[in-house]
């Protein structure tokens, strides 16, 4: 008798992978872009639909907007990302990045999590003159220096930030960090007003959406940084290796039918409107579903209630 392994099994057979970690064990659970686009094509289209006539590409278009939507809004599927911080204390965005959900530093097998810092960290910036006009080159182009005067401060540790051992004699007080040492300025008189939105013993980051980068304080430098984000699930634009919950599968197949149907001519509004109703329907089941409200974790989380906290 011959036997098979268990990648096998829930891969059709094919052969193990040569590294572990690239076995996708729940590959079960979703249904691919490519069997959405057939399916529909199948099922939802012809002379007797509603949807005739309509190539292929633009299914997959209406598809490829459907997930995305459900990545920015349903899903609950989270990317993880794992970089080294160096002393330019950037850390580069992965390309298929959206949003981010939480940043924090790894250190000691513990989550740090990071603030945002609510003021720039970083600029631009142009040579200037003595009498501060802006410098040229031979093209007319404006000359930049390597770093503007906020980045050389944030790179060197230079900028004042708020000191928070509350064992020290200086704690809340402003300093200079540099290369891991604290400097304080003569205290001439009590600190007043801390800002408790960034009083933070862990380092701040900013991040620069035009560039696609997080700029981070100088503490951050040699670090492990952890970055969870939301993708838009399009996987850098190769079609093969988008997938989507089972459990939005009519969802999408429901938005694809609005879309089209709202892109041509002649429809009647009715039937518009009762394509809409339809598609916000299956979204709002398939959110109920994937929450997983179910009794036995409600029971779990109920117990202790009448319990009095003293």
């Amino acid at each position: 008798m011959a036997y098979i392994t268990q990648y096998q099994y829930y891969n059709n057979g094919q052969p193990n992978p040569a590294v572990e970690d690239e076995i996708n064990w729940g590959s079960y659970q979703y249904v691919s872009l490519e069997d959405i686009v057939n399916n529909f094509m199948l099922m939802y289209t012809g002379n007797h639909s509603l949807v005739n006539n309509e190539p292929r590409y633009k299914v997959l278009f209406h598809a490829k907007r459907a997930i995305q939507e459900l990545n920015y809004d349903a899903f609950k599927e989270i990317k993880i990302l794992e970089l080294d911080v160096c002393s330019s204390l950037r850390y580069v965005l992965p390309s298929d990045y959206v949003n981010w959900v939480r940043i924090s530093m790894y250190r000691n097998g513990l989550l740090m999590p990071l603030t945002e810092n609510i003021q720039t960290n970083w600029a631009s910036a142009y040579l200037q003159d003595n009498d501060c006009g802006i410098l040229f080159d031979e093209d007319g182009n404006a000359i930049s220096p390597t770093n503007s005067m906020i980045d050389f401060d944030r790179l060197k540790g230079t900028k004042q930030s708020i000191y928070l051992n509350q064992n020290s004699k200086y704690y809340g007080k402003s300093g200079w960090n540099i290369d891991g040492q604290w400097y304080f300025g003569y205290g001439i008189e009590a600190r007043f007003g801390l800002n408790t939105e960034t009083a933070n013993a862990n380092p701040t980051f900013k991040i620069d959406p035009k560039k696609g980068v997080i700029n981070f304080s100088s503490g951050m430098s040699d670090e492990i940084c952890i970055l969870e984000y939301v993708s838009d699930g399009m996987e850098n634009g190769n079609d093969s290796l988008v997938t989507v919950n089972k459990l939005f599968e009519e969802f999408i197949y429901a938005y694809i039918e609005f879309a089209v149907l709202g892109s041509k001519v002649g429809v009647q509004e009715y039937i518009i409107a009762r394509a809409r109703k339809r598609k916000s329907a299956l979204l709002r089941n398939a959110k109920i579903r994937i929450s997983n409200i179910h009794p036995g974790r409600l029971l779990q989380n109920l117990r202790g209630r009448d319990k009095w906290l003293k």
